[in-house]
């Protein structure tokens, strides 16, 4: 049987460039802050894959960083750059690459969305043979995970980083004459919003990325209310 690999799709966090929008609410230190530990989380489901991983960060320059972020001890993880162009030009161009070595059944993630469990991953090997594509959406309109038998079609049009994108996905992957299962919806953490929100859904969450990342959130939502509070007039 053919192997599942886990695709990461990542940038190296760092003052300026990582979460923006959170940037704007919490602070450039705040949101790099954030970004790590979302990584991390990410990290967490990368070494718990069975199959091969597959580190792919956003520059050629990031290919000795991305060679650290696993223990050397996990076989089977490769780490391959990405290339110039929109998110959607960067995936084809990845896709072909790692296709060309051979690998053909391949799931994608990001590193903002923790909320996914095992269950989810589990959902999708089991959906994937049975499925040209599979998808996990995102409750804003994007999605949390990507996952093909076959190459994807040209997703450089697509209007990805919108609430249409989901949607633009699927109907792209048919059109191309891909089946297409979508399964359940997660949500990723782009605003201070999703912070409140990720609070929540790691409450309980006993895998140790996620008790970090848990706290860390609980103490900037807590931050931000203090803030609000100290702004109120009588």
């Amino acid at each position: 049987m053919t192997e599942v690999a886990l695709i990461l799709v990542c940038k190296r966090p760092a003052s300026g460039i990582a979460k923006q929008r959170l940037a704007a609410s919490l602070g450039r230190e705040a949101a790099t802050r954030i970004a790590e530990a979302l990584l991390a989380c990410a990290l967490e489901d990368a070494g718990d894959w069975a199959g091969p991983v597959v580190i792919a960060p956003a520059h050629p320059s990031d290919h000795a960083w991305a060679d650290t972020l696993l223990p050397r001890s996990r076989q089977s993880v490769r780490i391959q750059p990405q290339a110039a162009g929109n998110l959607g030009q960067r995936l084809n161009i990845l896709d072909r690459e790692l296709r060309g070595m051979g690998l053909e059944q391949l799931v994608y993630i990001g590193s903002d969305a923790p909320a996914l469990m095992a269950s989810d991953y589990a959902a999708v090997n089991e959906a994937l043979p049975f499925h040209d594509s599979v998808l996990i959406p995102a409750d804003d309109g994007g999605v949390v995970l990507m996952a093909s038998r076959h190459e994807w079609p040209m997703l450089g049009g697509l209007p990805w980083s919108t609430a249409r994108l989901g949607t633009a996905l699927a109907d792209c992957c048919r059109a191309a004459g891909q089946s297409v299962a979508i399964l359940g919806c997660s949500f990723d953490v782009d605003e201070h919003d999703d912070l409140v929100r990720l609070a929540v859904a790691l409450r309980t969450d006993q895998r140790p990325a996620r008790r970090i990342l848990h706290a860390l959130a609980c103490d900037f939502v807590q931050q931000g209310q203090q803030r609000e509070a100290d702004h109120v007039e009588f």
